[in-house]
């Protein structure tokens, strides 16, 4: 597009062999001092604070509250910052989702542990208590007593000052939406993908399934016509995830939450579908349409097309826990994958068997042989990074679904 590109990156391994990426590239912390100085030395127009994670959107956000980005005159590009605000702020966004009837789970906002335990005595146990402003499930558990919310609310309190005390859905499906929405209000939904482990898990903990495999027909259309109400009443401009958990009892449905940026589930869907998201976002952000953008990936199509898949890709995280002496091989709803590898297949087992032969070589695939002679029933019932091992053990052991 002919604009001078200034890109602050920390990891200096990511991008060290990448010549071109950028007119000019500093290796220095995001933090909003050091982002601030770049800012003051390059004198930019416009800031993009959604393709750097969590940590770039807390950055630019600190910016904002100090003034800086007023003071020289640099505005942020693609979604606005009150967008943004309203995603990260779990009040905000509840109050924002009820007045356009979309329905969230039960929840109170608290600041201190004291309010914390007052909410899940509203709320009844168990509960989930998560961090604000954070990312990869950080300073997040499921509390089923007042011993374990306080123990979970000084883990939340220490990396976030507001914490969200909501009902736990336990054992509900957990669905998420990637959509794209430009200035004048067109928006898609580029994929939708399962999570493997029901709510509970992390979604970068989880197995995850591109696209979803037991939602009906009606519960398709029902959730994407949710995300893209919400999209659109939240004005993000670009790429965000919205994630929803589905009763499978029931089929009652809630939003969970949005991230108002691209992701480690943008990143997925990208290559699920063949649809450039970070480049599609990129253009978006600088005011260009959907219907105006060509997808390179097809040379033939607008970035306006969904893309429909004749195939399945099944995501399965890769844990190093048995590197860690005393680690607690426990997952829940804080990240502690290393990695993750992709199978595309034209069945769900065979997407699902590739990527768990990629994950671990040492493995031939879910056989149920591959597990050491382990507590079945404990294994199970408190999930650990052996968890899909364990499922193929028990049901090779004759075990019902």
């Amino acid at each position: 597009e002919g604009i001078q590109v200034v890109l602050v990156n920390p990891n200096i391994a990511t991008i060290q062999t990448s010549e071109g990426l950028a007119d000019r590239v500093y290796f220095l912390p995001l933090t909003a001092h050091f982002v601030g100085e770049v800012i003051a030395r390059e004198k930019p127009d416009g800031i993009l604070l959604g393709f750097g994670g969590q940590t770039a959107l807390n950055c630019g956000l600190a910016l904002h509250r100090e003034g800086t980005l007023e003071r020289h005159g640099c505005r942020v590009l693609g979604t606005p910052i009150e967008t943004i605000v309203t995603t990260e702020d779990r009040e905000l966004f509840a109050r924002r989702l009820a007045e356009i009837g979309v329905p969230m789970p039960p929840s109170v906002a608290a600041r201190s542990s004291s309010e914390a335990l007052e909410a899940a005595r509203q709320l009844g146990y168990p509960v989930l208590v998560r961090a604000a402003y954070t990312l990869g499930g950080l300073g997040s558990a499921v509390a089923a007593d007042p011993v374990a919310l306080q123990e979970a609310a000084r883990a939340a309190l220490a990396v976030s000052d507001q914490l969200l005390v909501e009902r736990a859905l336990s054992g509900w499906k957990e669905i998420e939406y990637e959509v794209l929405r430009d200035r004048a209000d067109n928006c898609i939904t580029v994929c939708n993908m399962e999570n493997l482990d029901p709510l509970g898990i992390h979604t970068g903990e989880s197995v995850v399934v591109a696209p979803s495999q037991t939602l009906s027909n009606d519960e398709y259309h029902e959730l994407r016509r949710s995300a893209v109400r919400t999209i659109r009443n939240l004005g993000v401009v670009g790429e965000c995830n919205i994630q929803f958990a589905v009763d499978p009892r029931s089929g009652e449905y809630v939003a969970i939450e949005v991230n108002a940026r691209l992701s480690r589930s943008s990143a997925l869907a990208s290559k699920a579908t063949g649809y450039p998201l970070a480049f599609v976002a990129a253009k978006l952000a600088v005011g260009k349409l959907l219907p105006e953008v060509r997808n390179p990936v097809t040379g033939a199509t607008t970035a306006c097309f969904e893309p429909a898949l004749d195939y399945v890709v099944v995501k399965v995280p890769r844990w190093d826990l048995g590197k860690f002496r005393r680690a607690e091989r426990q997952i829940g709803t804080a990240m502690k994958s290393v990695g993750e590898v992709m199978g595309i297949g034209r069945s769900f087992e065979e997407a699902l068997q590739k990527a768990v032969r990629m994950v671990s070589p040492e493995l031939e695939g879910l056989t149920g042989a591959d597990v050491p002679a382990l507590d079945l029933d404990e294994e199970l019932l408190r999930p650990t990074d052996r968890r899909l091992l364990v499922l193929a053990a028990a049901m090779a052991a004759g075990w019902t679904v």
